[in-house]
């Protein structure tokens, strides 16, 4: 979709990996909300990723984005993504910016996008790359992403980009029937827990071991 934003020549050059992405790490692995698979098909990762790792942008692995950060793999991004069930009309909050990825693939299946991201170089970083992908449906705030975004709550979903323990804010900041979803637990060892608030009670479900990087408070302005 964003194929005219790029120089004529490295048009061919990323469709293909882009799909065989698609194909190989997302459908083959059992992701099958067809709005996901065709937000992950749109978004062009590559612009997401330095330049000098544009070319391993579309493998099944997670990249360093600098500042001891990284862009999660496809497959996970589409995984949680995929565990929100957005129907198109959500506002959704996003704790940990990072490179603006995980946020343009969002922008692309809900109402309107609030990200947070405590590293002010990455929170910079994505304005940039969420600008050159054209995605207008997005807020971008350098903060402290335990605090949540009071001013525009309540959302309707909550997605956690680092692993820790969730803070009681986030919950707070949810409307009813809202889901959180965060990778929960101990440094490097993970697990996705989505929850959803009820009237008066709390479910949780548990799903894939992962390892993020972890969820940190305060703001770093370096």
């Amino acid at each position: 979709m964003n194929n005219h934003l790029m120089p004529e020549h490295t048009k061919p050059s990323f469709d293909r990996p882009r799909q065989r992405m698609v194909n190989e790490q997302l459908i083959a692995r059992g992701i099958n909300d067809k709005r996901v698979l065709a937000a992950m098909l749109s978004v062009p990762r590559h612009i997401f990723v330095d330049s000098a790792l544009a070319a391993r942008a579309y493998q099944d692995c997670a990249l360093p984005i600098g500042c001891g950060q990284t862009i999660s793999q496809p497959y996970m991004v589409a995984r949680m993504t995929q565990l929100l069930e957005l129907k198109g009309n959500e506002r959704v909050l996003e704790i940990g910016t990072g490179c603006g990825y995980q946020t343009a693939v969002l922008s692309r299946l809900c109402r309107r996008v609030y990200s947070i991201e405590r590293i002010e170089a990455l929170h910079r970083r994505a304005r940039q790359n969420l600008r050159m992908a054209r995605h207008a449906n997005v807020m971008l705030k350098c903060g402290d992403g335990l605090e949540g975004w009071e001013e525009y709550a309540p959302f309707d979903a909550i997605i956690v980009t680092a692993g820790g323990f969730a803070s009681d804010l986030w919950l707070q900041q949810l409307k009813p029937g809202g889901v959180l979803l965060l990778p929960e637990g101990k440094s490097g060892t993970h697990r996705l827990v989505r929850r959803r608030k009820q009237a008066h009670i709390i479910t949780e479900e548990y799903f894939d071991a992962c390892t993020f990087v972890p969820l940190l408070k305060g703001v770093n302005h370096h």
